[in-house]
């Protein structure tokens, strides 16, 4: 009995120092980091359409009356912490800004108001315009119009005024740069649609106007600011040109949307958020 003991005692310290080595070994392998997954590669862009084959033959949207979507009216809707009003109603909406243009991601998903998006449709975009609404969208750096359908929302984006079915910016010869400076003018079904521009006539100039002042103190006191914060291109038009009673501060001319935003973004840092798109 005791010569077994002795014998068994190197096994049994074997035994012992074995399952060490092992606990240890275990114990590393837990603390190892897992392995990195490979990342995902990233999805490849929707490709841009090639315009239809004879685009310019699509005809435009022909305004009719229409009774007020049951969907996509609301009194107001809150989007990315910021509240927008519908309009109650279309009649004399004439806004200036930029336009952008939306297509393949989106092309048969729902609008707003419930209908499938068509992106070779002549429909639009707006955030405050009730639908449906048509108007009559001008490029103001060539002087092409379309007349557009809107029925859908947006765009959300800082200085955008409204986003364009592909074809209406095909149309408008903007797809390539994304965005333009426009002209939106709301249209009534059976009201004569008196065309502002035609594709022929020379682009206008373009202003962003930081407010219009009926005190011409005021206005001074506005220009001083801007001058001093080095926006040097600031003036006043005064009432005196027979075009209005108000006294406008404008900065420009601008030539393009990166100079729009540019200035709107300086204007807002100074406490002027609602620099507007102006024509001269």
């Amino acid at each position: 009995m005791r010569a077994a003991r002795r014998a068994s005692a190197p096994l049994a310290a074997l035994s012992a120092a074995a399952l060490c080595v092992l606990l240890a070994a275990c114990s590393t392998l837990t603390r190892r980091a897992p392995p990195q997954r490979a990342p995902l590669p990233a999805p490849a862009p929707v490709p841009v359409p090639r315009p239809p084959t004879g685009i310019e033959s699509i005809p435009d949207a022909v305004p009719r009356s229409e009774p007020r979507s049951a969907h996509g009216n609301p009194p107001f809707y809150d989007v990315l912490g910021r509240r927008y009003f519908v309009l109650a109603a279309a009649d004399g909406y004439l806004e200036r800004g930029v336009a952008s243009w939306y297509g393949p991601t989106f092309h048969g998903g729902n609008t707003s108001n419930g209908e499938p998006y068509d992106m070779y449709g002549m429909s639009a975009a707006h955030k405050t315009l009730p639908l449906p609404t048509y108007a009559r969208v001008t490029n103001l750096r060539n002087g092409r119009n379309v007349v557009v359908r809107i029925n859908d929302r947006g765009p959300f984006v800082a200085n955008r005024l409204i986003d364009l079915s592909y074809t209406a910016a095909a149309k408008l010869d903007m797809i390539r740069e994304g965005t333009t400076l426009v002209e939106v003018r709301a249209l009534t079904p059976g009201a004569p649609d008196e065309l502002t521009r035609s594709a022929q006539s020379p682009p206008p100039a373009l202003y962003v106007q930081a407010g219009a002042f009926a005190d011409a103190h005021n206005a001074q006191h506005v220009l001083e600011r801007l001058h001093a914060a080095g926006l040097a291109s600031a003036f006043i038009v005064s009432p005196l040109d027979g075009k209005s009673r108000l006294y406008r501060v404008r900065l420009g001319p601008v030539g393009s949307v990166a100079e729009f935003d540019q200035l709107t973004a300086r204007l807002a840092a100074l406490g002027i958020p609602d620099a507007r798109l102006a024509v001269d």
